[in-house]
């Protein structure tokens, strides 16, 4: 499968993935005509979708974050970049990324997962080229907590008078 523009001379096509061989991974974000720079909440962004794509990742975040997160979600918003921290340079970006792993995981092969979805995501769409993808495993997310909070948010019915 190939990710370049077919033939010569195509214009009005993107390509949607990036593949260049050799050190120049992001030369075309510094061009004669002039320069791209992606700010560090689109990189942000975009490794946290690519996060949340991996089978085994319960949440994003760190359990303050993810508390701050819930209450974000009732009033409805939502960030995709939470549990994400991401350092962006002209050519490279670093990422940290906090996250929940679901019980029964392997820890190592979600881990791996990740870091190759992630490093492939933000190569493909920015460009840039990953130095590193620092994952930290906050915490397991058990089944039974599920349980537990469909049972208190069950509205408790009043008897009904005939």
């Amino acid at each position: 499968m190939s990710n370049r523009p077919g033939g010569t001379g195509a214009t009005g096509t993107v390509p949607r993935a990036r593949t260049q061989e050799g050190a120049g991974m992001a030369t075309s974000l510094v061009t004669e005509r002039g320069t791209t720079s992606i700010d560090d909440g689109v990189v942000a962004k975009i490794a946290g979708l690519a996060a949340r794509e991996v089978s085994g990742v319960y949440a994003m975040g760190a359990g303050a974050a993810r508390a701050l997160g819930s209450m974000r979600g009732m009033v409805g918003g939502s960030s995709v970049a939470q549990g994400v921290t991401v350092e962006v340079g002209e050519r490279q970006a670093a990422v940290d990324l906090d996250l929940v792993a679901e019980y029964g995981t392997a820890i190592p092969d979600l881990a791996a997962a990740v870091r190759k979805n992630v490093i492939s995501a933000v190569e493909r769409m920015c460009g840039l080229e990953v130095t590193e993808v620092n994952i930290r495993v906050d915490d397991v997310h058990l089944p039974e907590q599920d349980r537990g909070r469909e049972a208190q948010s069950e509205p408790e019915q009043e008897p009904r008078v005939q």
